[in-house]
This record gives C-alpha cells, sequence and structure tokens, in this order.
C-alpha cells in the first residue's frame, strides 16, 4: 500500500512541542476512542507514561496481549467502533499475533499499537526485539513502522482510515521507543487520502440492475448471507429486501443475525454444520444471491459437488478479490453492502415486475418438505446433561436478546444453532480461523462496548483455559459476564472427528486432568457454580443471570458422548449430509 501521503485539510494544530506518546495519545482521542485494552514492556512506557496522564479514554489491563487484541476485536465486533490494543516489542508482538490473525480472517476494524526497540538498535538484535512488520505482514490489512515522529499523526489518521473503510480489516502501527520520546508539533488531520487505496462504495447501477431482473425471474431463488451484511451495518436494508422478496435466506456462522432468526424465510445457517434446509436450498436453487459471503469451505463444501447444480449466481461483495474466488459468478457486484442494498430496494420499488409467484410457492412447498426432517431435533435425558438443552435454556432465559461470545467447538456450534438470533452483532465468535481462548475476552471487549447489556460466554473446558488468566481482568474492572462451561471433558469437536474418521481412536483429545473451575472462579473472586443434574440447569442459569453485579462460572457436566449433528464431512457437498450417528 502507498504510504505516500496525502490532504491535510483542516489540520488541528496545537503549535506545541509534543512528545510522539503524547501525540499517539492525543490521536486517539481525536479517534473517539473510549477503550484501549493492553500491557505494558519496556518499549512502550513513554507510551503508558502519556496514557497516565490523559483523561481523555480508559486503559483496560489484561493478563495476555492475547487477550489484549481478542478483546479489542471484540469490542468492535459489538459496536461501531474501531477497537484498539497497546502491546510492546518483541514477545508483546508475538503473542499478540493470533488475536491479530483472528481479527484479519474475520475482517474487523482495529487498530494494534505496537513498541518497537529503538530505531538505531533495529536490526541489531536488541534485547525484546523482533521484526514487526515482517511478522505481522500475512495477519493485517496493513501496517507501518513509524521512522519520524513528525509522521506520526498523519500515520495513526491512516491506521484508522484503513482499518474502518473499504473490506475493514486490522491494521497495526509499529512505534519505536525513541519515536515516542521525540518531540515535535501537533498536527492532526482531518482526511488523508493515499493514491493505491481507493475503496469503491457504490456498486454499479446496471449490474444491480441485471441482478433485480435476474431475481424477479428466478423460480428457485436464495439469499445467501454472511459476515459483510454486519459489518456494513446493513441488517436493517436486508431484512428489507427478504421480506419484499419473500424469498428464503440464509446466513453464515459470522452473519447470523443478519436477518432476524424468527422470520419464517430464515432457513438457519448453511454449511459444515447447518440445517439440511439451509444447505439443501443453496445446492439446488436457479439462482442464488451473495451479500457479504465469501462462498468459503465451511459453508459450501467441495466446490466440484456446488458447481454440479447449474445456477446463476450473483455476488455482493466490497472485495473484489473474493469475487469469483472459489466459484464462478454471474453477476458481480463490487460495493459497500449497504450502499448497494439501499439500490436494491430503490429499484425494486421502481419496477413493475414483480417476482414469479406460482414458482415461488412450489419452492416454499419443497423446502418444507426438507425441514420437516426436523433436523436439529435432539433425544433429551432425565440423566445426563445435554449440552444442545443448556444453549436452549440460555436463550429461554434471556428472552434471546443477549450478547453470545463463544470459543471454539462444539459448543461454539451449539451455540450457533439453538441460540437464534433477531438482532445483529450478538454473536461474537471466531469464524475464519477458529480459535479457542477467545470467549472469555470477547466477553469483556463486548462488556466495555454495550455496558448495560447482558453477556454470556458459552465455551468448553478445553478453551476456556486458555486466556482463563483474564477472569482477573473481569474482577479488577467490575466486569460480570455470565460463563457457560459445556464440561464434556473431551476435546469435544477433537473427539467427533476422531470417533468419524479415525476409528474412534481418541488421541490426546480426553482431558484426563482438569482443575476444581468453581473454586478457581472462586479464587479469583467470582462466583463458582458446578451443575450435574438436567434439573437442575433451569434454576442454576436463572440464579446466575439474577446475580447482575457478579461474574458467575457455570460448570456444567454434560453428555461426553453427544456429537454435533447435522455434519458435511471435509471433501463432501451439501447435499451429502449426515444428520445423526445412523448416518455414519
Amino acid at each position: 500500500m502507498n504510504n505516500e501521503a496525502s490532504s491535510q485539510s483542516g489540520n488541528q494544530s496545537s503549535g506545541n512541542q509534543l512528545t510522539g506518546a503524547e501525540i499517539l495519545v492525543r490521536c486517539l482521542a481525536e479517534e473517539g476512542v473510549e477503550h484501549v485494552f493492553g500491557y505494558p514492556g519496556g518499549a512502550v512506557l513513554y507510551i503508558y507514561d502519556a496514557i497516565f496522564k490523559q483523561d481523555k479514554f480508559q486503559h483496560v489491563l489484561v493478563r495476555h496481549e492475547q487477550a489484549a487484541v481478542h478483546a479489542a476485536d471484540a469490542y468492535s465486533r459489538s459496536s461501531n467502533k474501531v477497537g484498539v490494543a497497546l502491546v510492546t516489542s518483541g514477545p508483546g508482538v508475538t503473542n499478540a499475533v493470533t488475536g491479530l490473525s483472528t481479527a484479519y480472517m474475520d475482517s474487523i476494524p482495529m487498530v494494534v499499537i505496537s513498541g518497537q526497540v529503538p530505531s538505531h538498535a533495529i536490526g541489531q538484535d536488541a534485547f525484546q526485539e523482533c521484526d514487526t512488520v515482517g511478522i505481522t505482514r500475512p495477519v493485517v490489512k496493513h501496517n507501518f513502522l513509524v521512522k519520524d515522529v513528525k509522521d506520526l499523526a498523519e500515520t495513526v489518521k491512516k491506521a484508522f482510515f484503513i482499518a474502518r473503510t473499504g473490506r475493514p480489516g486490522p491494521v497495526l502501527v509499529d512505534i519505536p521507543k525513541d519515536i515516542s520520546m521525540h518531540k515535535t508539533t501537533y498536527s492532526y488531520p482531518k482526511e488523508v487520502e493515499m493514491r493505491s487505496y481507493k475503496p469503491v462504495d457504490k456498486g454499479h447501477a446496471g449490474q444491480i440492475r441485471k441482478a433485480v431482473q435476474l431475481l424477479l425471474q428466478a423460480e428457485r431463488p436464495m439469499i445467501y448471507t454472511g459476515g459483510g451484511v454486519i459489518l456494513a451495518s446493513a441488517s436493517d436494508e436486508l431484512n428489507k429486501l427478504v421480506d419484499k422478496l419473500g424469498f428464503p435466506v440464509t446466513n453464515t456462522l459470522m452473519g447470523l443475525g443478519a436477518y432476524r432468526a424468527s422470520s419464517e424465510n430464515f432457513l438457519g445457517m448453511p454449511g459444515m454444520h447447518g440445517t439440511y434446509e439451509a444447505n439443501m436450498a443453496m445446492q439446488h436453487c436457479d439462482v442464488l444471491i451473495a451479500i457479504g459471503a465469501r462462498f468459503d469451505d465451511r459453508v459450501i463444501g467441495n466446490p466440484k459437488h456446488f458447481a454440479s447444480s447449474p445456477r446463476k449466481i450473483i455476488h455482493v461483495d466490497i472485495d473484489p478479490s473474493s469475487i469469483s474466488k472459489r466459484v464462478k459468478v454471474d453477476i458481480p457486484i463490487v460495493g459497500n453492502v449497504k450502499d448497494v442494498l439501499i439500490e436494491f430496494l430503490a429499484q425494486l420499488d421502481a419496477s413493475e415486475a414483480k417476482p414469479n409467484a406460482p414458482a415461488l410457492k412450489d419452492w416454499w412447498k419443497q423446502i418444507a418438505e426438507w425441514r420437516g426432517k426436523d433436523c436439529l431435533k435432539f433425544a433429551g435425558s432425565d440423566l445426563v446433561i445435554k449440552p444442545q438443552s443448556v444453549v436452549q435454556k440460555v436463550w429461554e432465559i434471556t428472552k434471546g436478546d443477549a450478547f453470545i461470545t463463544s470459543d471454539v467447538g462444539q459448543h461454539q456450534m451449539w451455540a450457533a444453532q439453538y441460540y437464534p438470533f433477531d438482532k445483529p452483532k450478538r454473536w461474537i465468535n471466531s469464524g475464519g480461523l477458529g480459535t479457542m481462548g477467545v470467549g472469555l475476552p470477547y466477553a469483556m471487549g463486548v462488556q466495555m462496548a454495550n455496558p448495560d447489556a447482558t453477556v454470556a460466554c458459552i465455551t468448553g473446558e478445553g478453551s476456556i483455559q486458555m486466556c482463563i488468566q483474564e477472569l482477573a481482568t473481569c474482577k479488577q474492572y467490575h466486569l460480570t459476564p455470565k460463563i457457560i462451561m459445556l464440561n464434556n471433558r473431551f476435546l469435544g469437536m477433537v473427539r467427533q472427528w476422531q470417533q468419524i474418521d479415525y476409528g474412534s481412536r481418541y488421541s490426546e483429545s480426553y482431558m484426563d486432568s482438569l482443575p476444581n473451575f468453581e473454586k478457581l472462579a472462586e479464587a479469583y473472586g467470582h462466583v463458582g457454580m458446578r451443575i450435574e443434574k438436567p434439573g437442575d440447569v433451569d434454576g442454576a442459569l436463572r440464579d446466575a443471570f439474577g446475580m447482575k453485579d457478579k461474574l458467575v462460572f457455570m460448570n456444567f457436566i454434560t453428555d461426553q458422548s453427544e456429537n454435533v449433528w447435522p455434519m458435511v464431512k471435509a471433501g463432501k457437498g451439501l447435499s451429502e449430509m449426515l444428520l445423526g450417528s445412523e448416518d455414519l
């Protein structure tokens, strides 16, 4: 990306000589930053000293740099703000790489500030030095190494601009220690312009017209939406479009809540652990419109199998490189999803043509037959807690209005399947990278961004231990998410794959030594519960959610043998689903 500068019309200048650290703090305040998640170290001590002297934003001290980036990530996902994290050089940066990669895969706008050794020491294997720009380049949208304090303010402005525009993503700004102590006149640009970075917002009107005509002619239409709808804050427009057309719609794992799950038009989630009706409709439609989604492997399965059914495909995406990347597209539309959907609605209103009602009636009849399989039905039990029933009870008690964070594994899929979302930005999970350990720091970031909301973290006994030290952060900042741990004493998703594909050889997937989670939660100053009987689930959850001012850690001892169904095995197509163990 061209680092050349730019228009600085309307610069705000104090006329004072400030240190780089003071300039950084001023820049963050100019951007409206309210929270910074971080962990101090030698290379950022001037910055931390400047933070100590200011009152524009709050710094949140995490216990691991990975958690700082995850919390900033979730802060962004659950709001309309850019998340901000601050880490030191060397191990501080390398600890942050997982969080950067997680945000990069899911296109989350975030700015990470990293300290670096003094400029003269770069390349000398100095203490706590690493090649931050080189290490992070593959997992950020862009990164900067600040070489002159005079460039710092404009670099920060560029970082926020790049992070939030076009296809969003994390941007890293690496600041050598000497730059943070050097002085210059403070001047913050109101806007920046980069010759090599010109994201397109408006979709091509002619392409949208073709797409509208194709949709109105469709006999078996399908609307497939992803996280791009949520990132573009286009949920209202999507709901209007679907309701106007009366077409079936599916939301990917990252797009849940973009269209309300309570509508009959919603077929559930597609893909590897999606519903039978969503996958069959995806496979057998004659016109498919993909909106803010990228046809990834976990959604469409085997591309050759997916392509075996003839259909016309419309693809709306802000990122032109995502279009026809995995699936050939007939009508590409590059643009911001919200702007494109507004134009779609305008053209539909102006058109005299209407959807093909007789064909659509037959299509819905076919979908009703697929729905009749009731693919998410599971066998209840009076003897052992079924994890699906816990998620359903959480939905009932929170009236479907909570922010739900999850870690990665079976519990993540059960949360996605059994907690229907009617609103966007309420489902916070790692989709693209599949990062274990995000659940608790995600809950922290969500609650910082939404202090009055109900926040619940659905996790497993494997994932929670990867960032469990953040229970201390929650105590320090009076954060009170409810932690719902579905404890099956296994790395559940690993065990499921080992059962299905590896002859039930459970190599290193059994958790042979687990802590007393209730006592551990209490040691951090929180409330711990252990729930072993199905009859106790409702009461425990109601008690926990009733404790508004406390973090409650609930250890649900669940059925060890329960698997996530339906399932599309790797290499298989969407219509080759396993609906249960009887299909093995």
